[in-house]
């Protein structure tokens, strides 16, 4: 697939970022390492029916995530072992490990930051044999089939009032170019702060709605091919200016 237009807006870098060498890449988990958002489809399986009113209510922009998910983690009536079964199942898409790879051969960060749950993403991941650090909300076992969800990583200005506040993974040393890929809307604040958005789903009819930079991807597969594009362009510069400033 050809590379789409590659002016600073089309690509989503800030002006002056191919002069970076760090890179810092956050991923979504939900709906885009995984094929499906996992937090729904456990609900769908285990909770009692009235979660998906809740579901409507943050639909209908009534309560953040964070009220939505205690509400319905509190409706979840499933065994340890019933829900280690479940995420067994979860599939990830399958040329996520070569994104990671490029990743990694780049000697970029990459973080996975989900608005789910953690006890489906580490498992998911070590399953796929892929050890990222990850941040998530955390699902504590009450006994028997109880449950409730804390966030570890939530924030009281959160301004999407999510259980898990991206934004704050995004604060990086200036110079450091940030690298977003998600889908939905708890990506929509981190995205405003990112110099490369690759956009699906929900995100990237926010994104074109609202104007901002990125890239659309429907697969890893594509998306590293685009990354990977991207980098050629961005770092080769990087190089230059560097061996610039050693012949100064």
């Amino acid at each position: 697939m050809p590379l789409p237009n590659t002016s600073n807006q089309s690509m989503g870098w800030a002006s002056g970022s191919s002069m970076r060498l760090n890179c810092e890449v956050l991923v979504d988990f939900d709906g885009t390492i995984a094929t499906v958002d996992t937090t729904d489809r456990l609900l769908e399986r285990f909770a009692e029916p009235a979660w998906q009113d809740v579901e409507d209510e943050w639909k209908a922009g009534k309560i953040g995530s964070r009220e939505c998910m205690v509400r319905q983690i509190a409706l979840l009536r499933a065994t340890p072992a019933e829900i280690d079964n479940f995420v067994s199942e979860i599939e990830i898409d399958p040329a996520f490990p070569a994104f990671v790879a490029l990743c990694r051969s780049r000697g970029l960060g990459i973080t996975v930051v989900s608005d789910g749950l953690d006890r489906t993403v580490g498992a998911v991941l070590e399953r796929n044999g892929l050890e990222l650090p990850f941040r998530a909300n955390q699902l504590e076992w009450l006994g028997g089939d109880r449950w409730r969800l804390l966030f570890p990583h939530g924030r009281a200005d959160c301004r999407s009032l999510a259980g898990n506040c991206k934004c704050q993974f995004a604060v990086a040393p200036a110079g450091t170019v940030r690298v977003i890929v998600g889908d939905g809307r708890s990506d929509f604040c981190v995205a405003q702060n990112a110099e490369l958005v690759l956009a699906k789903s929900a995100l990237l009819r926010h994104a074109a709605e609202t104007g901002l930079p990125h890239v659309p991807f429907q697969s890893f597969a594509e998306a590293t091919s685009l990354f990977a594009a991207w980098l050629d362009e961005t770092l080769p510069a990087d190089h230059s200016r560097q061996d610039e400033m050693r012949d100064e």
